[in-house]
């Protein structure tokens, strides 16, 4: 581009070197041959030709010379806001060559099921600097530790997502394109030699897939890397990763067998009572932030409605939870093995106003009180409960905006933003009103305010952002792995 210019600059200021070269053979004194040059007479219609061209050469110049500044202040404004959209400028960086395509593959291995996310990135040549252009999304169940004991089979299910991927990205780009899995809290639980298996497999399907891979494509995340990329995604998505770090949100992550906290710290108190090993440090954006995060495996939900009713087991096998309504009788499965759930064996009745405030008929309820005991027992010991959480604002996703759509206290598309009072008051409805499309809602509810007031030491008061998507792109610790891999290489 900046050759083109120079050449073009080169022509415009010398307008002799587009006229015509006349040259004529003469005999001199002696005989010998002389080679003239002699310039042609420009004529009037030649003249008006190269002023012209002169202009058009101007011309051409300053609208260059405009769409550079442009774009290079738009380059400059990303760094300095992490503005995540691709606008119209960008568009034109990648025709003129400032900026290019570039794609990412990841796929997420979690407890409850497969998901594959392809990426699509403007990148600036001059600053590495990404914009996120384009996703797809797609799940299928069940999870890949679901099959511990097929390995061969798990890794056939990852199949049609690569498909998917394929379908989405040019094959011009395939062998340039990183591909990684990740498995989460559901190999975690695994036995090392089962989830080994399953790795195995895994990368012998990936290797084939016509994408980028390498020996470390394949493996088990690390639940601090799952809570700062998550960190990351929601940060970039609502543009808040520049600036003020308090303006920066705490990303809450509720997974199937794990759940994660990530937050910049702007307090001494928190950086002071806090444990060694929840702090870290990253370099972002040319910055080093201190980061707090910590992954509780075992804590995810399906883990925790495990361990929770595995306390309410009788020696007969069956589960009678205080958790669960009297009326329930379901059968529920998790990490290959069903369970039968029900209600306490002596129920406990809440009476019913009919009209005019009447009393009619006792309802059997699960207890609420006594759920929170048993949600207690699992959460206490092992949460760190940072004071600060309280002044910060929250975005909580996967598992609490799933069940918060569930009772229909927000919008399953566009999300919306709760308060922990208003996640109690709905934990102890369902635990009063029986239904059998929703058995375990009671318990779901009541270990998720009981992790977010007794774990995280919120109040009522404060407010939580849910959301499962910001501006139609899924939140997920696979957007900030992209970014790692396409800077950083797998």
């Amino acid at each position: 581009m900046i050759a083109l210019i120079i050449m073009l600059h080169g022509l415009g200021r010398h307008p002799t070197a587009l006229q015509h070269v006349k040259y004529s053979q003469n005999k001199d004194e002696t005989g010998g041959d002389l080679l003239h040059q002699k310039k042609a007479s420009p004529s009037g219609s030649t003249m008006s030709s190269f002023r012209l061209m002169r202009f058009l050469f101007y011309a051409i110049v300053l609208f260059l010379t405009l769409i550079l500044t442009l774009v290079t202040l738009n380059n400059t404004w990303l760094l300095k806001s992490a503005r995540h959209t691709v606008n119209s400028l960008d568009r034109v960086s990648v025709a003129l060559g400032v900026q290019e395509r570039v794609h990412a593959v990841v796929l997420d291995a979690g407890s409850t099921g497969s998901r594959v996310l392809a990426f699509t990135f403007f990148k600036s040549l001059s600053d590495n600097s990404l914009k996120l252009d384009d996703q797809l999304w797609h799940e299928v169940k069940p999870g890949l530790s679901s099959y511990a004991d097929d390995p061969v089979k798990g890794a056939e299910s990852l199949l049609p997502l690569l498909q998917l991927a394929r379908e989405r990205i040019p094959e011009q780009y395939w062998s340039s394109t990183p591909l990684v899995l990740k498995a989460t809290a559901g190999l975690r639980l695994l036995p090392n030699e089962k989830a080994e298996a399953l790795l195995l497999q895994v990368k012998k399907v990936l290797s084939s897939s016509g994408f980028h891979t390498t020996e470390n494509s394949v493996g088990i995340m690390d639940g601090r890397d799952e809570g700062i990329f998550s960190w990351f995604t929601v940060n970039y998505l609502l543009d808040r990763i520049t600036g003020n770090p308090k303006d920066t949100l705490v990303a809450m992550d509720l997974g199937g067998g794990s759940t994660q906290i990530t937050f910049v710290p702007v307090e001494g108190e928190t950086m002071s009572s806090t444990p060694a090993d929840y702090l870290t440090s990253i370099s972002l954006l040319r910055k080093n932030l201190n980061l707090y995060t910590h992954s509780y495996l075992g804590l995810g939900l399906m883990a925790a409605r495990k361990a929770i009713l595995m306390r309410h087991q009788g020696k007969d096998g069956i589960i009678r939870s205080p958790c669960v309504n009297p009326i329930v009788d379901y059968q529920w499965s998790y990490g290959g093995e069903t369970y039968t759930v029900r209600g306490p064996e002596v129920p406990k009745y809440q009476e019913v106003r009919g009209q005019a405030g009447r009393l009619g008929e006792n309802r059997p309820i699960a207890d609420h009180s006594e759920c929170i005991k048993s949600c207690i027992s699992i959460i206490q010991k092992q949460v760190h409960s940072p004071k600060e959480l309280q002044s910060r604002e929250v975005i909580a996703f996967s598992y609490f905006f799933d069940k918060a759509t569930e009772r229909g206290l927000i919008d399953p598309f566009k999300g919306g933003v709760l308060t922990v009072q208003e996640l109690l008051n709905a934990a102890q409805q369902a635990c009063s009103i029986p239904n059998v499309e929703q058995p375990l809602a009671c318990l779901d509810l009541t270990f998720i305010t009981t992790l977010l007031t007794s774990g995280y030491g919120l109040q009522g008061t404060n407010t939580l952002k849910l959301y499962k998507r910001i501006d139609s792109y899924e939140v997920s610790w696979a957007l900030g792995l992209a970014f790692h891999v396409i800077n950083n290489g797998i």
